[in-house]
């Protein structure tokens, strides 16, 4: 296997994104796919994210990261098929190799910022700079709730991910509001793509819900996996997928 004919065994070809969406990943950096999951689908994901919270407790998130004022879990690949089109649906893997060429799935995380909370400062999933060489990772954003302007939606500075410095270094308060920066404002469904690279973090949840969202987060293939896929994947995971989809997990 090959990550051409893996990319075309799960259907994702070059035309599986329009023009507009390469331009706007290479430009701005991310790019928005509208309606990517159904009302059925998201009462299905939802459900389990419930279930896999309670079952947990506080362990949840354990296998990658927990974080204070946020609901977390890990490991989502092993723990149920509803997650599968988070790195098997064609257009999100087109888009990510639009931007890495070859990858794999880094890892497959939940995150919902609760009432009060989510404030992150502006960042990148990089060590550092990589502009104008090739970009290492790749991340989408599975919006699970519609993300509005007060429940803690992503923001992103546009552009930022051919900065030659890092947020930290750059800006005096890297958790201060950007003059650039643009809030992810979609509709539960959407998935938004963007590369990595990109300056961006969660903002203050004001409203009284939490603002749920999976992360399918994509590396290139010489990169280690924020999990290692190899270490956890179960046989019961192993034996539901394609080759192709075995593939992109690297196992």
């Amino acid at each position: 296997m090959d990550m051409v004919t893996a990319l075309a065994g799960l259907g994702a070809t070059e035309a599986s994104i329009d023009a507009q969406t390469r331009e706007r990943l290479d430009r701005d950096g991310y790019a928005p796919l509208p309606g990517m999951l159904s009302a059925a689908q998201l009462t299905a994901i939802r459900t389990r994210l419930a279930e896999l919270l309670e079952a947990e407790g506080d362990q949840a998130g354990l296998e990658v990261h927990q974080e204070n004022g946020a609901d977390r879990l890990a490991d989502l690949v092993n723990k149920g098929a509803m997650f599968d089109p988070c790195f098997t649906d064609p257009r999100v893997l087109a888009c990510v190799a639009h931007v890495l060429g070859d990858f794999k799935l880094s890892s497959l995380n939940f995150r919902a910022a609760l009432p009060g909370h989510g404030l992150q400062p502006l960042h990148a999933d990089y060590g550092g700079p990589v502009w104008p060489g090739p970009f290492q990772v790749c991340n989408s954003v599975w919006l699970l709730d519609d993300f509005t302007a007060d429940n803690g939606a992503t923001r992103v500075v546009p552009g930022s991910h051919k900065f030659t410095q890092r947020a930290r270094e750059a800006l005096a308060d890297p958790a201060a509001p950007h003059p650039d920066e643009v809030r992810l404002i979609a509709p539960a469904g959407t998935v938004v793509v963007f590369n990595s690279h990109l300056w961006h973090g969660g903002t203050m949840n004001r409203s009284d819900q939490p603002r749920r969202a999976l992360h399918s987060y994509f590396t290139r293939r010489a990169n280690g996996q924020q999990l290692d896929q190899r270490k956890y994947v179960r046989p019961q995971t192993a034996a539901r997928l394609s080759p192709a989809a075995r593939f992109i997990l690297d196992i």
